[in-house]
């Protein structure tokens, strides 16, 4: 193993203790893994500073009351940051920047990324759970919808890469 991938943890043993916090969550919580409810009881809570008024009467922010962070899934997303932060500076692996092929400007890769998370976002609170609710919990559930949620992001992961890869081969 070279220099630059022994900085990363073995992906097989990364798994398993990933399976282990999956069924910890469902024994001690009764819930899955998930992050999108966390990032919207996030923008309530920044909204409720700004616009309180509006914000309590919402029908979508309002239903959860003065305090949006005291929720699992708030602990969870922080929970998720901090250990990623840990991990990145733990084995040097910090470094800021804006990955990009030569063909793509700035500018272009910034509103790629930006409608991409946007997208992604809305699509999550449609759905009623991210990614990482659909794939881990609901796959740990056998739940069909879930696992047509995965063969739908592969696809779809796919067909982008079709359309946009040229912006990164250069």
């Amino acid at each position: 193993m070279d220099e630059e991938n022994s900085r990363y943890s073995n992906p097989y043993l990364t798994g398993v203790m990933l399976g282990l916090v999956l069924l910890a969550s469902f024994l001690l919580l009764g819930a899955g893994l998930g992050a999108s409810g966390g990032l919207a009881r996030l923008a309530a809570y920044i909204e409720g500073l700004l616009v309180p008024s509006h914000t309590h009467a919402s029908e979508y922010f309002g239903a959860w009351g003065n305090n949006p962070l005291n929720y699992y899934l708030v602990y969870m997303l922080i929970g998720i940051f901090l250990g990623g932060l840990f991990s990145a500076v733990s084995n040097k692996r910090v470094s800021f920047g804006l990955e990009r092929g030569k063909s793509a400007s700035i500018g272009i890769r910034t509103a790629f990324a930006l409608a991409g998370g946007v997208l992604v976002g809305f699509a999550s609170r449609l759905a009623g759970g991210c990614t990482s609710g659909q794939a881990l919990s609901g796959g740990a559930l056998l739940l069909t919808g879930s696992f047509v949620f995965l063969i739908c992001i592969f696809a779809g992961g796919y067909a982008a890469a079709f359309w946009v890869g040229r912006q990164w081969n250069d």
